[in-house]
């Protein structure tokens, strides 16, 4: 009706916890009709960005990214201060609910490298007021992809220059080679050779 439609979206399923038993309710979701919803979803919403946590298993996350899951979680923590400490394992005993996937974010993000997928940092939109209608005027015509693609490119350099390790590193810069040549718009692509240069020296926080 007002021509703007959801900007995300997230399918979380009940998962066990100190009181709570997933097996105990009759109409729990199981996998094969999880994985349907999120076909659904997809197909209702193509321009939608869809969120899958660390409740949800590796395997399952990894047939989700091939149905439509844009955005995943890494490395998450649901016990109270549970950022602090250095193992997620230490923690487990006082999580407010199980994570399912508990590798760590730079295990996640060369997974995601070593599938051909580029994982992006990106809160560019947000930044830069691009949300709402005046987002939509962008994701309906597909315009918005240039935007994603050059803003992924850059922030998955910064990750691998400020926190990656060694292999994730050397799978990084690859992807990104793969990637670059596909952001259409070549005054983006121009523009993101030499920023990536500029990153490579020190320089952050550029955006599209």
């Amino acid at each position: 009706v007002w021509g703007v439609g959801p900007h995300t979206i997230s399918v979380p399923r009940i998962c066990p916890a100190d009181d709570i038993d997933p097996h105990t309710f009759s109409n729990a979701v199981p996998d094969a009709i999880f994985l349907k919803i999120v076909a659904l979803i997809r197909l209702a919403v193509p321009y939608t960005g869809m969120i899958m946590s660390t409740r949800e298993s590796a395997r399952i996350r990894s047939e989700a990214l091939e149905l439509g899951i844009s955005q995943i979680s890494g490395g998450s923590r649901t016990s109270v201060g549970g950022y602090t400490i250095a193992d997620i394992r230490d923690i487990e005993n006082s999580a407010q609910f199980e994570t399912n996937d508990r590798r760590t974010l730079d295990e996640v993000v060369r997974w995601l490298l070593e599938n051909h997928y580029l994982p992006s940092f990106c809160t560019a939109c947000y930044r830069a007021g691009r949300t709402g209608d005046r987002f939509m005027e962008f994701a309906k015509n597909g315009a918005i992809a240039d935007f994603c693609q050059a803003n992924a490119i850059l922030t998955m350099k910064e990750y691998l220059c400020d926190y990656a390790s060694p292999k994730t590193l050397v799978e990084g810069e690859q992807v990104i080679q793969l990637e670059l040549p596909k952001v259409k718009n070549e005054k983006f692509r121009n523009a993101s050779v030499k920023r990536l240069e500029r990153i490579a020296q020190g320089e952050r926080d550029f955006r599209f």
